[in-house]
């Protein structure tokens, strides 16, 4: 049997299977990562994939559930290819399942070219250095934490918190400001329940920013293999978009505390010695092989943005998940409960957030030229703000200064007004400068030491 030159071997020597691993023996030339079709004697076929070869052993890693294989009829058949996504630009405005398959009821995809989910590694010399502003519509992110064309910033959420409607709310209203380049968004559900699938792809309906989506879901009872699958099913998507058709692309992958657990799951039935927490050893490696799929190329129009959101287990940022994201991202944006509790939407807890990249995306001709002024102001008098509401607390209110009373008014508007906005409301960066200055006006001008004299004057100087 042929397929252009290639031999596809047959093998009968299946030994055993253990949950969602199968032992193949007596095999040739098999590698890592090959594509297997296991074909029962009914007919029916399974796939999986090569984990580990061993000089003749094959070890396989199912796809699908094991239940009901008939091992000692059943067939293994080695296709010679990784796993690999038909793509197309007639994949926007479809829904997918994790390994690629239509899950919207419509026709399969005409592929234009088949490309290896793992991708292809970017020569760090041919990377180009992200610096474009993208606008999320979001205060707490485009003001604060500005997310640049090119980078990857992670959400860190917590179990309970609205990160889906984050999540849908960016991808309605991303945007690269001043750029004719056609704007794409690609999104990866990860192990997420029916209702949140049904959520996101009403939501993208609705609003009509399905045209322009790329949607990947894996539900909660998938199998574990499709897990893993899926986010590269995704940014194998996004790089046909961004390098073959010029686009900007921004990735959305929620959840990865799932995807994490399905590594977790996979390397407990290899019976390999685990690391941190339970994870594989592999953790730092194998998440790093996908966040590193984000970037900009040299004298390619595209790019790739990612937000991996991710829930921090126990609330906990020291978990080795989110440890080992924040080590290879540029910086996270953080949701905090007690926000929540308050009844702030999004609850971006804008102090221990960060953009590594912010300073490169915004000023004169990106954002405006008082941005980076105003956006230091903010943080410095938000932080104040925090430390006098809380002394408040502990002394009373008669403890403060009236400077001090004012930074705690400024707080609690800063809260109320500028980080909650809803999960509906898109700004401009004009509105949401506007609005720093608005309640930077809370502050006596002579606090205001971060901003330089020129803009004080030019954006308060017609009220004083």
């Amino acid at each position: 049997m042929t397929e252009g030159k290639q031999v596809l071997k047959e093998y009968k020597t299946i030994k055993e299977v253990v949950g969602p691993l199968m032992l193949v023996e007596g095999v040739e030339g098999v590698k890592y990562n090959e594509l297997v079709e296991i074909v029962q004697k009914n007919g029916e076929v399974r796939r999986g994939k090569v984990l580990e070869v061993n000089r003749d052993k094959a070890l396989v890693q199912l796809f699908e559930n094991s239940q009901g294989l008939q091992i000692s009829t059943s067939r293994a058949k080695f296709l010679g290819h990784s796993l690999e996504l038909g793509v197309s630009e007639d994949m926007l405005g479809r829904v997918f399942d994790g390994m690629g398959n239509p899950r919207d009821g419509g026709a399969p995809i005409l592929a234009e070219k088949r490309m290896d989910i793992n991708g292809e590694p970017i020569n760090p010399a041919a990377r180009d250095y992200p610096n474009e502003f993208i606008q999320t519509g979001i205060s707490a992110i485009d003001g604060l934490n500005t997310l640049v064309r090119g980078q990857k910033l992670p959400v860190f959420s917590m179990s309970g918190l609205p990160h889906a409607e984050l999540a849908a709310q960016i991808a309605r209203q991303a945007r690269v400001l001043g750029s004719d380049e056609k704007f794409a968004v690609v999104f990866a559900a990860v192990g997420i329940t029916y209702e949140e699938a049904d959520y996101f792809i009403r939501d993208f309906r609705e609003t009509g920013a399905i045209t322009r989506t790329v949607l990947f879901t894996n539900l909660a009872n998938d199998p574990a293999i499709e897990r893993i699958s899926t986010p590269r099913m995704a940014l194998t998507a996004a790089e046909y978009l961004a390098y073959d058709l010029g686009m900007h692309v921004l990735v959305i992958i929620t959840d990865i505390t799932n995807y994490c657990e399905a590594l977790r799951e996979v390397s407990a039935a290899r019976k390999e010695v685990p690391g941190r927490r339970g994870y594989p050893g592999y953790l730092y490696t194998d998440l790093a092989s996908m966040y590193e799929r984000a970037g900009r190329i040299r004298g390619k129009k595209g790019s790739i943005t990612q937000i991996p959101i991710l829930t921090m287990p126990e609330d906990d940022k020291t978990h080795p998940i989110p440890d080992l994201t924040g080590y290879i991202t540029e910086g996270q944006i953080i949701l905090s409960r007690e926000l929540y509790k308050k009844g702030v939407t999004p609850p971006i807890d804008v102090l221990p957030s960060l953009s590594r990249l912010k300073d490169k995306g915004i000023g004169a001709n990106k954002t405006r030229e008082d941005h980076a002024d105003t956006m230091n102001q903010l943080f410095s008098a938000y932080a104040q703000g925090k430390e006098a509401k809380e002394l408040s607390a502990i002394l009373g209110e008669a403890a403060l200064s009236d400077t001090d009373k004012l930074y705690a008014r400024f707080a609690e508007a800063f809260e109320k007004e500028y980080v909650s906005q809803g999960f509906t409301v898109n700004r401009s960066i004009e509105e949401t400068l506007d609005l720093g200055w608005k309640l930077l006006r809370i502050l006596p001008r002579a606090e205001l030491k971060r901003i330089k004299e020129q803009y004080i004057r030019k954006y308060l100087g017609q009220e004083e």
